[in-house]
């Protein structure tokens, strides 16, 4: 048994400046990669699409990576959600981005898939620095 304390019983600290800095960059830059996903995908359509997937996984991976913890993925990807969404939607004058085609939806459903699964396989924060283990 250890001597420390639980997790649950330890008092929260808020996140650094830096690191709150750090994510609100990644959320900016999520929702630039959604807006270059967008335009992308349909121009080259096999090949944008799986290049706008392909820097939306980079990008969450990548920023996951940078805060070394999942809160860093989670930001791009609702950077890249926020963007998309608004997108998606239709202006009073009928002017929209996307087409009612199999890779708009494609790109909204399996972008949707990357970041998830993308923010999920993340490694995660342990409060102690120590790795995660499943056994001894």
């Amino acid at each position: 048994m250890s001597d420390r304390s639980p997790m649950l019983a330890q008092p929260m600290r808020p996140p650094s400046v830096g690191r709150v800095a750090a994510c609100a960059g990644f959320f900016l830059l999520g929702t630039v990669v959604g807006a270059a996903g967008a335009l992308v995908q349909p121009g080259w359509f096999p090949g944008g699409l799986l290049l706008a997937l392909a820097g939306e996984a980079g990008l969450v991976l990548g920023a996951a990576r940078v805060t070394r913890g999942r809160a860093g993925g989670v930001a791009a990807a609702a950077g890249w959600m926020l963007a998309v969404v608004l997108l998606t939607a239709s202006r009073p004058e009928g002017d929209f981005l996307f087409a009612a085609g199999g890779g708009s939806y494609l790109f909204l459903l399996g972008g949707i898939g990357v970041a998830v699964i993308c923010a999920t396989l993340a490694l995660g924060r342990q409060p102690d620095g120590d790795h995660v283990r499943l056994g001894k």
